[in-house]
């Protein structure tokens, strides 16, 4: 979804994944197709969620926050 206008904090959270995985990949690449580009956002979300420590999240991954807390 997009952000209403003047209201940034709104999409806070995606633009804090997309800041990590530009960072943490996206600029680390060269790719040759869309196809390329495609798996490695798949490939990061998956590996954001269970296995990147947060630090928000009592040093846990996402997953593993989530199962603890429920």
């Amino acid at each position: 979804s997009m952000s209403r206008v003047g209201k940034c904090i709104d999409n806070a959270p995606i633009e804090s994944f997309f800041g990590h995985f530009k960072t943490e990949s996206y600029h680390l690449k060269k790719y040759k197709t869309y196809e390329e580009l495609v798996a490695d956002v798949e490939s990061y979300v998956q590996f954001y969620n269970t296995q990147r420590y947060q630090a928000k999240l009592n040093n846990l991954p996402p997953w593993e926050f989530r199962n603890q807390v429920a």
